[in-house]
């Protein structure tokens, strides 16, 4: 097993390095790149009499991972040397190839670089935004798999009764819910809409957390994800749950189970001591796949009605403003998280199921 982890950990590194690759030069083709940003900022500016640009209009300098050769067609109006040194500071005078290996050597040694309208980090900006995430996500998987598993192994066990019927349409009906529509119901029932003001309506924590006990700290932390994980959830069980029924429906209709039957086995040690242990297989392999929908991509709209800034928010603030920097560093550690967790997979295979070996396969 110990070869396997290294082979496997040693092909995160070309993966990782494909998909930068590809995602760098697809966006070349993109338009309105950063410069283009800026300049408009600073042209809206002029025009209004506001002071354009804002934090565009002075970027920080960020040479890694820019790509694009935009040249900003609009910005006819403006004098040439403020347009050249616009894009001297995006670093984007430089040839395509050299910010390329530029960024894959920063991304080497880890250094994402600085955004280009924000005056942080891009590793601050991940750091700062990665409790929310973590929050929503791991809350989220947790409550799916242990709702979602005992429900379909009790499905499996009381195939075709009234127990099955029921529960089958209710996550039906919660899988065909859309997850912001939910939220939004929730809001107008239980956080100061029409009906009952009970739980908070923004942020993970109260303004006060500092001075509260250790106690009150874990009351406020749970009030207020309440709301976020039950709107992420409501979609998810249906999925697990019914892949979890007909794996242990497929597999206690096999014989080894008929055998075991005859052998005065009790229905409890059948269950989880021999059917339990191949048809999880099924369920662990689509962990990863079930993790990263709830750490990212399913929590951007619950994240922007409950007013929480987590990766998500901030990878989709990133394209709308091309903050290349942002937009890469989110995607590679989407990308590392994905990879390791399809790794640890392989992992929790073994543990399920012993004569399972990765190692010895041919």
């Amino acid at each position: 097993m110990g070869a396997y982890l290294i082979r496997r950990l040693l092909l995160v590194i070309p993966t990782l390095l494909a998909i930068i690759t590809l995602n760098f030069f697809i966006v070349q083709i993109a338009p309105g790149g950063p410069v283009d940003q800026a300049i408009a900022n600073i042209e809206f500016g002029q025009q209004t009499g506001l002071p354009g640009g804002g934090e565009a209009a002075s970027p920080r300098a960020s040479l890694n991972g820019q790509p694009g050769d935009n040249q900003y067609r609009g910005g006819r109006g403006l004098d040439p040397e403020v347009i050249a040194e616009i894009t001297h500071r995006f670093g984007f005078d430089k040839p395509l190839h050299e910010r390329y290996f530029r960024m894959l050597w920063d991304y080497l040694r880890l250094d994402f670089g600085d955004s280009l309208f924000r005056s942080a980090s891009v590793l601050d900006l991940i750091k700062e935004r990665l409790p929310v995430s973590i929050t929503i996500g791991l809350w989220s998987t947790l409550i799916i798999y242990l709702v979602s598993i005992p429900l379909g192994i009790r499905k499996a066990v009381r195939n075709g009764s009234a127990f099955d019927v029921w529960s089958s349409g209710l996550i039906i009906i919660g899988y065909a819910i859309p997850s912001f529509l939910f939220a939004i119901m929730l809001i107008v029932l239980f956080a100061g809409g029409s009906y009952f003001d009970l739980f908070p309506l923004r942020g993970l924590t109260s303004s006060q957390f500092d001075s509260l006990p250790w106690y009150g700290k874990i009351g406020d932390y749970l009030w207020h994800i309440t709301l976020p994980v039950l709107a992420t959830v409501i979609g998810g069980f249906a999925t697990l749950t019914m892949l979890t029924k007909n794996a242990f429906l497929d597999e206690i209709r096999k014989q080894y189970v008929v055998t075991a039957r005859a052998k005065g086995l009790g229905e409890q040690q059948i269950l989880y001591r021999h059917v339990f242990r191949n048809a999880m297989l099924l369920v662990i392999a689509g962990f990863p796949a079930t993790f990263i929908s709830m750490f990212f991509t399913g929590s951007l709209l619950i994240e922007v009605i409950f007013s929480l800034n987590g990766l998500g928010l901030l990878g989709y603030d990133a394209t709308l403003q091309r903050d290349y920097p942002v937009m890469f560093g989110t995607l590679y550690i989407f990308t590392l998280v994905g990879l390791l967790l399809n790794i640890l997979s392989d992992i929790t295979y073994t543990l399920v199921d012993p004569r399972i070996d990765f190692e010895n396969r041919s």
